[in-house]
């Protein structure tokens, strides 16, 4: 708390300075918190603007408090994306201080309908998750207890919700840069028949598939994903659990459903340390495969240029390896 009110001092001091420079030169200037949105932004802008990621690649997102510099980046900039959940609680506190009649905001949760977060069996939870409902809802429909419900903030895993948000970035784009503007919707619509594309190819696995149940020894950050193909799952936490050792019951428990329904595969997510994951795989034999959510990437898979097309590529044949 003392870190954040020295960052918000800070920040009013710098404000005044910012004030109007972003827009003063010829590219306007894109930030976004994590790794999705800002590859969006990358991809709809191309060479017409500067984008950056907020967070550095290979960092622990969900604990991300921002530096001062980082305040400078995000109060010179003129689009600033972020995710909007509880791990941004941050921003909002952020701009109470601040003017932001400069900038133009996205928060993703804002760009979807939204799921709520949800405790299936054998998943353990974190305090604040004891409101959510046990197990699966028939049709996973979480929106009578939307007051209550901590919203699952992952929207971005689900194609189908990944062109929503594509779409909204390209228009506060034209918004901004209306010079641009035929340029940013070429590349929406062309980065959005991929996205089509990538939905078609997940939906033919799903259709194809000889189960539909994956299980992760991990965080699950996948819930839209799941809902979009018909998908059931277990896992060891949700997805944004602060919680990183699980009981040995529910370790037992994720063996003991591989080893009934004969699952083949035990996923993890990128930047988990992974060790759930090779214990259950050394217990049952099932493959450790890796399902990218794209909320952060490595270092070295930034620095090749890698995007969420070519992760979700990639998820694409994972799946394929759980479900048939």
């Amino acid at each position: 708390m003392k870190r954040f009110i020295l960052f918000a001092s800070a920040s009013l001091v710098i404000v005044t300075a910012l004030a109007g420079c972003a827009l003063a030169g010829d590219r306007i200037s894109i930030i976004a918190t994590i790794f999705a949105p800002y590859d969006f932004a990358r991809v709809i802008a191309g060479d017409r603007a500067d984008v950056a990621m907020l967070i550095s690649p290979g960092a622990e997102s969900h604990s991300f408090e921002p530096a001062p510099q980082d305040i400078i980046t995000i109060m010179s900039s003129d689009v600033f994306i972020y995710v909007g959940g509880d791990s941004d609680s941050w921003v909002d506190r952020l701009f109470s201080s601040m003017n932001t009649e400069q900038m133009k905001i996205i928060s993703l949760l804002e760009c979807v309908d939204l799921v709520g977060e949800e405790i299936v069996e054998g998943m353990e939870h974190d305090r604040h998750d004891d409101h959510h409902h046990d197990g699966h809802d028939d049709d996973h429909d979480h929106h009578d207890h939307a007051e209550e419900a901590v919203f699952d903030e992952h929207v971005w895993t689900s194609p189908e919700n990944a062109k929503l948000i594509v779409q909204r970035i390209a228009d506060t784009l034209c918004e901004v840069d209306e010079r641009n503007a035929d340029f940013y919707r070429q590349n929406a619509a062309a980065y959005i028949e991929k996205l089509e594309e990538l939905d078609a190819a997940f939906q033919s696995v799903a259709d194809g598939s000889a189960r539909n149940t994956i299980v992760f020894g991990d965080r699950f950050p996948f819930r839209y994903f799941a809902d979009a193909y018909g998908l059931e799952y277990f896992a060891a936490f949700p997805g944004c659990s602060t919680e990183t050792e699980p009981s040995a019951r529910t370790v037992a428990f994720l063996i003991d459903k591989i080893k009934d329904e004969k699952i083949p595969v035990i996923f993890h997510i990128e930047l988990s340390n992974e060790r759930m994951a090779d214990t259950i795989s050394e217990e049952t034999g099932a493959k450790k495969l890796l399902l990218h959510s794209c909320h952060n990437i490595t270092r070295d898979d930034f620095q090749k240029g890698l995007g969420y097309l070519d992760l979700m590529t990639r998820n694409v044949e994972a799946l394929r390896e759980a479900l048939h």
